[in-house]
């Protein structure tokens, strides 16, 4: 049997996942900037007060933040795109860095895996094929990871009938 996409094979599940940022670039150099001058108007009540050492400090704990939240941001950069038909499953993560990982299975001999917790929900969604198993989803938050579970195992049904 070949495998392979052609153009007649119809996509039963086509998605790209990436990490949620709830803050828009322009929400933090607002929230930014919010806390640079709340920081500096405290700091300089603490100055006049002749505490000058925590003047200091105030711009520090604003510089932490900043170098935090830029990390996490640096984070959303990750990416996967998983792609089901009815002869091909594909699954190209791409890391942080740039680092790309594609992997294929036949749909047709690959199960979904999920990891259950009672208070936390879906904790890892995994495909498993031929003793390889690759996790999917992993940075997402577990009620879409429920939902990306849910949605693959519809697509993998469709594909092995």
């Amino acid at each position: 049997m070949q495998q392979g996409n052609t153009i007649s094979d119809p996509v039963l599940f086509e998605a790209r996942l990436s990490p949620y940022r709830s803050l828009s670039a322009r929400g933090f150099n607002l929230l930014m900037l919010f806390l640079g001058i709340l920081s500096f108007i405290v700091g300089v009540v603490f100055l006049s007060l002749g505490a000058w050492p925590v003047f200091g400090f105030f711009g520090l704990d604003v510089l932490l933040l900043w170098f935090a939240l830029r990390v996490n941001y640096r984070d959303a950069d990750a990416y996967e795109d998983i792609r089901i038909t009815p002869v091909s499953l594909s699954v190209s993560q791409v890391s942080k860095h740039g680092e790309r990982r594609d992997t294929e299975f036949n749909p047709r001999w690959t199960r979904l895996e999920k990891t259950e917790d009672e208070l936390m929900g879906v904790t890892k969604v995994a495909l498993v094929s031929r003793g390889l198993a690759l996790i999917v989803g992993s940075f997402l938050p577990p009620f879409y990871k429920k939902e990306l579970a849910s949605r693959l195992a519809s697509a993998l049904a469709i594909a092995k009938r």
